[in-house]
């Protein structure tokens, strides 16, 4: 059984994979605006003779659709690598999303908050890391899901330079 409630934050008793506190997304963010390239590339850079700009793009809309609902998590530990999601990446949660089979959730599991896959077939759930490292969590015998949003995006910092 699962189930969004759209409450508010549970209390838990320690920091699994997601810090405690998740970060509220600015209600009406000021624009962020970065130039778009119209060139698309592979791996490498874009071609000198091609057109630089395309159109501008606001990572507030590209990256949060329903503003109430988005909040902020930091990643911590290494059950999602697989999936591309690391130690100290935030992930963007919509709380207004209904969870599908193959959605990656944020989930309180026993009182903890959990990053994981869910995995729905033949009436079996399950939350799986990306990572072989862990076992699959299992639902079943009474054992509750919760599950608080939807994973819709991940931020990650490469180079910060002065």
């Amino acid at each position: 059984m699962y189930s969004i409630q759209p409450s508010a934050i549970l209390p838990t008793k320690s920091e699994p994979t997601l810090s405690q506190t998740p970060q509220t997304v600015a209600s009406e963010p000021a624009a962020l605006n970065l130039r778009l390239m119209a060139h698309r590339i592979s791996a490498g850079f874009p071609s000198p003779a091609a057109d630089y700009i395309e159109v501008g793009l606001d990572l507030n809309d590209y990256l949060v659709r329903n503003k109430p609902a988005t909040f902020l998590f930091n990643v911590k530990g290494d059950s999602m690598s697989g999936a591309s999601i690391e130690e100290g990446d935030k992930v963007i949660v919509d709380r207004g999303l209904n969870p599908k089979h193959n959605d990656i959730v944020v989930a309180v599991v026993d009182g903890d908050y959990t990053l994981k896959r869910l995995y729905q077939h033949r009436g079996r759930v399950e939350l799986r890391a990306e990572n072989p490292n862990y076992p699959a969590i299992e639902f079943k015998d009474g054992r509750e899901l919760f599950v608080w949003g939807v994973v819709i995006g991940v931020v990650r910092r490469y180079a910060m330079r002065g």
